[in-house]
């Protein structure tokens, strides 16, 4: 079965608009309708899909042989439960805001982003991120990895990238006041 991206799945990938989960939306990436199923699924690991159905039954997605058939009245979707407040991202943090945390997230990124497409790279920024021993040295590599994420996947994922590093980072005072006792 091909996948082929809807209107609503557009709009979903334009710059500024983040309702799904990064899975969903590399899915939605790869779905161009051109790539069946299977082919995505090998790439997501397997795990293609019940994301991909959940995405065509949500009206992201359709089948490459729907989309070429002419428009005919399908009933309306199951109605949906009660709308609740959008969080600020797809996968909000509920947590502590911590240095240790944050670190924990750039290694996760680092193995996401590097570990296959760069090893020497990604090794690098483990590196970095071992010897990081304060905010700012930690900081200065995320900025290093921001900076090759740009290069590697664009701007629009730096800055999502960057945005969950400042929900996970502590404010400077509440730093200085850790350190102090």
């Amino acid at each position: 079965m091909l996948l082929q991206r809807t209107d609503k799945a557009r709009d979903e990938l334009r710059p500024g608009m983040r309702t799904l989960g990064l899975r969903e939306r590399s899915l939605l990436l790869m779905a161009d309708g051109n790539k069946s199923l299977l082919d995505i699924n090998a790439v997501m690991g397997g795990q293609a899909e019940p994301i991909a159905l959940d995405l065509v039954r949500r009206g992201y997605l359709q089948t490459a042989a729907r989309a070429a058939a002419p428009a005919v009245v399908s009933p309306p979707p199951p109605p949906t439960p009660p709308a609740m407040p959008a969080p600020a991202a797809a996968d909000p943090f509920e947590g502590k805001r911590s240095l240790a945390t944050t670190r924990m997230f750039l290694f996760d990124i680092c193995e996401r982003m590097f570990a296959r497409r760069d090893p020497a790279l990604a090794e690098q920024f483990r590196e970095a991120l071992r010897n990081a021993k304060d905010r700012e040295s930690m900081l200065a590599a995320g900025r290093d990895m921001l900076a090759e994420i740009e290069k590697a996947a664009g701007p629009e994922r730096a800055d999502s990238i960057s945005e969950r590093i400042a929900m996970l980072l502590p404010p400077e005072a509440d730093q200085a006041r850790d350190g102090a006792n």
